[in-house]
């Protein structure tokens, strides 16, 4: 009996065993090209494993940018209950794919940590009014809110990404006043922003958001990681360019502009913009000539001809760019906000063009260091709404779960996971 009982135990631990090494021989493979049912889900269990402790390799321009992953019971039941197309491969199948890896413009890229993750936004913010709240809530990635006070409090070190959207760091409320100076919600976010400045201790908002654009820029330099859309972009670099200088009218801060602001503007402040001319009329609704967005509201292309092209980069050579550029497509439908695109004649020779409108001087997608950090610009407001206005009704992301634009907004939550050495080109 005793001998029985032995051999009962050695073949149940046997077996048990057998089923573990199968388990750990196999990977899960989670395609990112047209095979995916949902790319922008895809990246939420990308994130959500990471929050589990698990890493994650992501294999560069192999099949659209997919992500390969330790198979476990629980990983397979997120993506069945998510909608996402996942493969389970084994060992053999693994070599196989480090092999096309190596032989081909591919790289294996491994995600370590779960990226803590803050958005700046207004205490009156709703979330389907900014395109990158809207996909990590679709995607089921969590975000904190910050405002100036935390910014100018410090607490910007508790983040590995920060997102700004269509922010204006000027001190101009956007520039809304021709078309929107009656309107009770512009009034309203005047009088809630004039109200944070003056508890912060800044006699005007623009001198206020001054400081917070330089808090960022402290941020980054430390080695956070910034991305901006719309106007957050261009009216940033201007904030830095003109620190100490009043480029607001009269109807935002009660004084004149300074007649000499072009010329006092100091470009070596900006992290991706020189050479810019301003626009400091009330009753124009733009900043300065960076933008590109056509004054008819309307392409010169048209809604179906718009389209910008992402550039291909060395994987093994250029993995940042690689990464901030992973996609299904290398054409993009283009988009536009109040800041479209970016003049690439304006653009500093430092920066990284990843995105642009081929044979036109329009950039729409760039990246560059900003001492132990980096910044990333995205023009546009909404990847799946062309022209959205004040007002409109949320993106349904349902509607586009393998949206392109989408994706590159999703690259930039996941970069700062990447293992440090793999960060810098």
């Amino acid at each position: 009996m005793k001998n029985v009982v032995g051999k009962s135990w050695k073949i149940a631990a046997l077996a048990l065993l057998c089923l573990f090494s199968t388990s750990e021989a196999q990977s899960i493979l989670i395609p990112m090209d047209l095979t995916q049912k949902d790319h922008l889900k895809a990246y939420g269990v990308a994130y959500w494993t990471l929050q589990q402790g698990v890493n994650v390799e992501w294999l560069l321009n192999y099949r659209g940018g997919s992500f390969l992953i330790p198979a476990v019971d629980a990983l397979e039941r997120v993506c069945r209950l998510r909608g996402v197309t996942y493969e389970v491969n084994s060992a053999g199948q693994v070599t196989g794919i480090y092999g096309e890896i190596e032989q081909n413009n591919m790289d294996r890229i491994l995600l370590e940590k779960a990226p803590k993750i803050a958005v700046y936004v207004p205490p009156d913010f709703e979330p389907w009014d900014d395109a990158v709240t809207l996909v990590m809530e679709y995607a089921e990635i969590p975000y904190d809110k910050i405002f100036d006070e935390e910014v100018l409090g410090g607490k910007l070190v508790q983040y590995d990404w920060l997102h700004l959207h269509h922010e204006d760091f000027t001190g101009q409320y956007g520039k809304f006043y021709a078309l929107y100076r009656g309107a009770k919600w512009y009034q309203d976010q005047v009088a809630l922003y004039e109200e944070i400045a003056h508890k912060l201790g800044y006699a005007t908002v623009q001198e206020e958001k001054k400081a917070v654009a330089q808090a960022i820029k402290d941020y980054m330099e430390q080695g956070g990681f910034m991305f901006a859309m719309c106007s957050a972009t261009d009216s940033y670099d201007i904030a830095l360019a003109s620190e100490g200088i009043d480029v607001c009218a009269a109807v935002f801060d009660g004084t004149p502009v300074d007649p000499n602001c072009q010329k006092k503007l100091d470009y070596g402040k900006c992290l991706a913009f020189e050479n810019f001319t301003l626009v400091t009329d009330p009753m124009v609704y733009e900043f300065s000539d960076i933008d590109t967005t056509p004054r008819t509201g309307i392409s010169p292309r048209g809604d179906l001809l718009d389209y910008f092209t992402l550039f291909e980069f060395s994987a093994k050579y250029d993995p940042v760019p690689t990464m901030l550029t992973q996609d299904h497509t290398s054409v993009v439908k283009g988009f536009m906000g109040q800041t479209t695109a970016f003049k690439k004649s304006l653009i500093k020779k430092s920066v990284i063009i990843m995105g642009e409108v081929q044979g036109a001087d329009e950039v729409k997608y760039l990246h560059g260091d900003c001492g132990k950090g980096t910044f990333t610009f995205y023009g546009g407001h909404d990847p799946e709404d062309y022209r959205h206005q004040v007002g409109d009704p949320a993106t349904q992301l349902e509607l586009y779960p393998n949206s392109p634009g989408y994706r590159l907004i999703l690259n930039n939550i996941l970069f700062p996971a990447a293992k440090k050495k793999e960060q810098k080109t």
